[in-house]
C-alpha cells in the first residue's frame, strides 16, 4: 500500500530539511492529518470482492480486475456391496458377497472472472468429470445390460457456468447466463472443502441436480445485515428422461445441441447470515416439464389423452451451517411433489425404442435429509491453532427415497430406491484450502415385501470405506 511510502518521504524531507534557513517545517499535527487523508483514499479505492450464495462474487469498484480458482477432488474407495446393475432384480442375494473398488475425479473445476469496472462483471466455470473426454462405455441397467458408448449430457468435459452481470449496488444485482440453480444446500455451497463426505452428500446428490446449472435470468442482492436473495427464471425440466434412481435429476441440461424451453420454471433462494457463523436458508423450485420434449408436437399432445398432463416439479428446501467453537454442524432437508407422475410414466414408457426416456416408472414424491458434525480437535491446541491446521473427526446421517409416493405400483420392487445412510470419518486441513479425508458409511436399504409375502430385508446392504484428496480456492489478480 502507498500510505507507508508517502509516510516515511515526509519523515525524510522533514529530516533533512529541519535546520535548513528556507525549510518548511512540518508539525505532529500536520503529518498525522495527512496519514488519515491518505487512509481514506485507499479505503474509497479498495472495495473488496464478497462472496454471494450462489456465485463466485460481487462486482467491485477497481477496473480490470481477474478472479481465478477452482475445486476438486481425487478419491479412491472399495464397496463392500456389488456393482453389478442386477443387483436390485429378483435375486439379491446371488451378489450378496461381492465387492469392487474404484479410483476417480469426480470433479475438477476451473473458475475464471473479469471485472469490467461500473458493475460489469463476466464469470466462467470449466469442469472435468471423472477425467472424461466426453465420451464413455455405460452398461445400461434399463436395457438388459447392454455395453453402449454414450455421449453424456452436456460432456464429461462441460461448461457449468457463463454469466455476465450488471451490479447497480448491493441490494440489486441483474444476471444472465448459463449458472448455478441455488435449490437445496448443495448445489448453493458445492465446493470440496463445503462439506465433510469423500463425495457429495448422497441424498440430495441423488433426487436433484447438482450441481444444477441452468440458462436463465436473475435478480439478486444483498443487505448488510446479513440478508442474501436470488430469484431466477429459466426453462423448465425434461419429463422424458426422468427416472426412479434419480427422480428428476436427469431432466435438466439437455441432451441436445441446446435447451428446449417448451415451459418454463421460476427458482428462489433468501438466506440469512447476520449472526456470526450461522447461515440459514429456504430455496425452492416450480416450473412444468411435461411438454418440453421433441417426441410429439403440442397439436399431437393436444389430441391425445395427455391433452392435460402438465408434470409440475414442485421442490422446496430447507439448510443451515454452523461454524464455532471449533464445531461445524450442517443440515439439510428437500422434499419434491411431482404431479401426473403416473401418466408421465404411462407416457415414457410408450416412447419408441432409442428414444433419450429410461422409460421407468416416476415417483411423485422424493425426498432427502440429512445432517452432519464435526469438531476441530486441533482447536484445542494453541500452536496448532496458530498454524491455521484443522482436524476433524465427524459423523454424517442421510435419509433418501427417490420412490417415496407412486402410483399404480402396488409392490414393493423399488425398495432399493430408499434407504438411511451414517457415516463417520476424518477431515485434515494442513492448509485452509487442502483437505485429506478418510471415511467409512453404511448404506441400510429399506425393508419391503417379499416373494414369499414375509416383511424383512430385500436388498443388501452397502457398506464402504472411501478417502480423498480436495482442494477449493479462489484468488484476485
Amino acid at each position: 500500500m502507498y500510505r507507508q511510502s508517502i509516510v516515511a518521504i515526509l519523515l525524510i524531507f522533514s529530516v533533512l530539511y529541519v535546520h535548513a534557513e528556507d525549510s518548511i517545517k512540518v508539525s505532529a499535527a500536520d503529518l498525522q492529518a495527512l496519514i488519515q487523508r491518505v487512509e481514506r483514499l485507499e479505503q474509497k479505492d479498495s472495495l473488496s470482492l464478497k462472496k454471494v450464495s450462489g456465485e463466485r462474487s460481487e462486482v467491485s469498484g477497481k477496473r480490470g480486475k481477474f478472479t481465478i480458482g477452482g475445486y476438486g477432488e481425487i478419491t479412491a474407495k472399495h464397496c463392500f456391496y456389488s456393482n453389478n446393475y442386477l443387483r436390485y432384480g429378483k435375486n439379491p442375494e446371488k451378489y450378496a458377497n461381492d465387492h469392487y473398488g474404484e479410483f476417480d475425479l469426480p470433479h475438477v473445476v476451473i473458475y475464471l472472472g473479469y471485472d469490467f469496472g461500473k458493475g460489469w462483471s463476466v464469470g466462467t466455470e470449466i469442469e472435468f468429470e471423472h477425467g472424461g473426454t466426453e465420451s464413455a462405455i455405460e452398461i445400461e441397467e434399463e436395457e438388459g445390460g447392454e455395453y453402449e458408448s454414450e455421449i453424456e449430457r452436456g460432456g464429461e468435459v462441460a461448461l457449468e457456468q457463463f454469466w455476465l452481470q450488471k451490479a447497480f449496488n448491493r441490494y440489486a444485482i441483474i444476471r444472465a447466463g448459463m449458472q448455478v440453480i441455488p435449490v437445496g444446500g448443495l448445489n448453493a455451497h458445492h465446493e470440496s472443502t463445503e462439506y465433510f463426505g469423500v463425495y457429495r452428500n448422497e441424498g440430495s446428490f441423488t433426487i436433484i441436480p447438482s450441481t444444477w446449472h441452468e440458462v436463465a435470468l436473475t435478480f439478486m442482492g444483498s443487505t448488510p445485515n446479513g440478508w442474501r436473495y436470488q430469484a431466477m427464471f429459466l426453462p423448465g425440466l425434461d419429463s422424458d428422461r426422468f427416472n426412479r434412481k434419480n427422480w428428476i435429476k436427469p431432466g435438466a441440461g439437455s441432451p441436445y445441441e441446446f435447451k428446449l424451453a417448451n415451459v418454463f420454471a421460476g427458482a428462489a433462494r433468501v438466506e440469512y447470515t447476520g449472526v456470526q457463523g450461522l447461515r440459514l436458508a429456504l430455496s425452492g423450485y416450480c416450473g412444468n416439464s411435461f411438454r418440453n420434449t421433441l417426441s410429439k408436437t403440442n397439436a399431437e399432445l393436444d389430441a391425445s389423452a395427455y391433452k392435460n398432463v402438465k408434470g409440475t416439479v414442485s421442490i422446496g428446501a430447507f439448510d443451515m451451517a454452523y461454524k464455532g467453537h471449533g464445531a461445524i454442524v450442517r443440515g439439510e432437508f428437500l422434499y419434491g411433489h411431482l404431479s401426473d407422475a403416473a401418466a408421465i410414466t404411462q407416457y415414457n414408457i410408450s416412447m419408441r425404442k432409442g428414444s433419450v426416456s429410461s422409460k421407468q416408472w416416476i415417483a411423485s414424491d422424493a425426498l432427502a435429509a440429512g445432517i452432519e458434525a464435526g469438531f476441530d480437535f486441533f482447536s484445542l491446541n494453541q500452536k496448532l491453532k496458530e498454524k491455521n491446521q484443522q482436524f476433524y473427526l465427524f459423523g454424517r446421517y442421510d435419509y433418501y427415497d427417490s420412490m417415496f409416493r407412486y402410483d399404480n405400483q402396488p409392490t414393493d420392487m423399488y425398495a432399493w430406491c430408499g434407504r438411511h445412510r451414517v457415516a463417520a470419518g476424518i477431515n485434515y486441513f494442513p492448509i485452509p484450502q487442502i483437505g485429506v479425508k478418510a471415511e467409512f458409511s453404511y448404506g441400510i436399504l429399506k425393508q419391503g415385501t417379499r416373494a414369499d409375502g414375509t416383511r424383512g430385508k430385500i436388498y443388501n446392504d452397502e457398506p464402504q470405506i472411501a478417502f480423498g484428496i480436495v482442494y477449493a480456492g479462489f484468488y484476485q489478480l
